[in-house]
């Protein structure tokens, strides 16, 4: 069926501001604007004429510079939330196009989820290649992939990538985004998998919420990304929020020196620096830069000025700002759990470490006892930290960045992937590469430690979910679940353990 496409040309707005949509295809198109959270509330209705406009062949690079086809008034009442709107062609077929809508200073709630747009954009794989398809540059001007802002909601679709059953092989996941016409990449990125499940719970659990984009935190022309967080006690991140650049952290960072709360109820975050830049439109931070795995030696800020933001890791030497120093942990000492062969018959739950601490006030658990199984929170991809025993206590011990405040409170096992022509893969199929190219294993490894020895894989090699916290002298407190589905602990099967932990977190950081 034919259907209309588009996008919006800002990912987030103020009450009182006015939004494009920017499409294409044969119209008229029915446009209905809904608020997701606890319910899909409709906000507008409209019949917009559209007519085709041509996909440019660089579209994944510099966007689709389509001229607007509409402009949406954003009424002073409408509160803060993920809007989606619902294009609907004559054909039947139906796209989606989101926006955000942020608080304004004196009328925030306490908390303030950011969406990981950053991290959509990278997975974004419509009009062109991701940054997981060989692509350097990426740009938000383009619609989503089908399946980020929503899909047929089937129980593999649940857990993302990842089952109640093992499934190394990842076939269950593959035939489901096949048999919906969904991208590869529809559960690895976006509103739909994670943050739609944590503001559906949360609103529907008596908590406002805010929502801004991880964008937001970069700021404009005009400052810094602070005045995103202003007025907030807590930030939250969820799900799964991989990339950012040097002026995202320093928000964040600053955010938490100033008392600020964050919890990342979320994996992989920070991993890979980026830079934006503008669109030939003149938008900013319309196009984002990753060399990713070649970045130390392809990206052209090598052995300039600029060095310190090569989109390499952000624990690669070159950079030499962990990660770690924000959230408390790293996906370099977690990995992959019940995805291709990192950990593929994992428990899909968390072993207790430290049940006297308030997180998990109301709860029965008992040191080594398991939580979130059930529902696998612990699944696709998880953060931790290097790990020692002392006096019978499992304790960080710094050598990676991670502060020396840090609590691990629960653990669950993780790995890195690995491929090797000795040992062969863990990739699953529709991530191989060939043997000889170093895996997540190999490449981290390279860069922290200098080779690819059997030595250094092997500091490695075994990986942990890490749930802990930690709270320096006259700051705010970080608390990280080090997973990235803790969101399916809360909906739609609630899991009371993941339930308990999450009201303490949010009711102990200013809920």
């Amino acid at each position: 069926m034919q259907c209309i496409e588009g996008y919006a040309d800002q990912l987030s707005v103020l009450p009182g501001d006015a939004i494009a949509l920017h499409l294409s295809g044969v119209g008229p198109a029915e446009l209905t604007v809904y608020r997701d959270g606890a319910t899909r509330r409709m906000f507008k209705h409209l019949k917009v004429a559209c007519r085709p406009q041509p996909v440019p062949a660089d579209a994944a690079r510099h966007g689709c510079r389509w001229e607007p086809s509409v402009t949406i008034d954003i009424e002073r009442s409408w509160e803060s939330g993920m809007y989606l709107v619902a294009v609907d062609a004559p054909s039947g077929a139906r796209r989606w196009v989101s926006f955000v809508v942020r608080a304004p200073l004196g009328q925030r709630a306490a908390l303030v989820l950011v969406s990981a747009s950053a991290t959509s954009c990278a997975y974004n794989d419509w009009g062109g290649p991701s940054l997981y398809d060989g692509a350097h540059r990426v740009s938000f001007e383009r619609p989503w992939c089908q399946g980020f802002l929503d899909r047929p909601d089937e129980p593999v679709g649940r857990h993302a990538v990842v089952g109640h059953e093992p499934d190394p092989d990842c076939t269950g996941y593959r035939d489901y985004v096949q048999r919906h016409g969904l991208s590869i990449r529809a559960a690895e990125a976006g509103w739909f998998g994670w943050e739609r499940r944590f503001v559906r719970w949360a609103e529907s659990n008596g908590y406002r919420i805010d929502l801004a984009q991880s964008t937001d935190l970069i700021g404009n022309d005009e400052g810094s990304g602070d005045e995103v967080l202003a007025g907030y006690s807590a930030m939250i991140s969820v799900g799964h929020d991989e990339y950012w650049s040097a002026a995202m952290r320093n928000t964040v960072e600053s955010f938490t020196a100033d008392g600020g709360n964050v919890a990342w109820f979320s994996a992989n975050n920070s991993f890979w620096q980026v830079r934006f830049e503008e669109s030939s439109a003149g938008r900013s931070a319309a196009e984002m830069i990753s060399y990713k795995y070649e970045a130390p030696w392809t990206d052209p800020v090598i052995g300039t000025h600029e060095e310190s933001t090569v989109t390499a890791m952000w624990s690669d030497p070159l950079i030499g700002r962990p990660e770690n120093t924000m959230t408390g942990v790293s996906f370099s000492r977690g990995g992959y759990v019940r995805f291709g062969n990192g950990v593929p018959r994992g428990s899909g739950g968390y072993t207790v470490q430290r049940p006297g601490h308030w997180i998990f006030a109301g709860t029965d658990l008992r040191v080594g006892d398991l939580f979130g199984t059930e529902a696998v929170v612990v699944g696709y991809e998880a953060d931790g930290c290097e790990l020692a025993w002392i006096d019978g206590q499992l304790v960080p011990t710094g050598a990676d960045g991670t502060p020396e405040e840090f609590e691990i409170l629960a653990t669950s096992p993780a790995r890195l992937w690995s491929s090797t022509p000795e040992n062969g893969s863990d990739l699953p199929p529709y991530q191989e590469h060939p043997l000889d190219t170093p895996a997540d294993l190999e490449y981290v490894a390279l860069r922290l430690y200098g080779d690819m020895s059997t030595a250094s894989t092997d500091r490695l090699a075994h990986g942990h979910a890490v749930l802990g916290m930690f709270q320096r002298p006259d700051e705010g407190m970080v608390m990280t679940t080090g997973c990235t589905d803790w969101a399916h602990g809360l909906d739609p099967i609630p899991d009371r353990d993941v339930v308990a932990i999450t009201r303490n977190i949010l009711d102990r950081f200013g809920a």
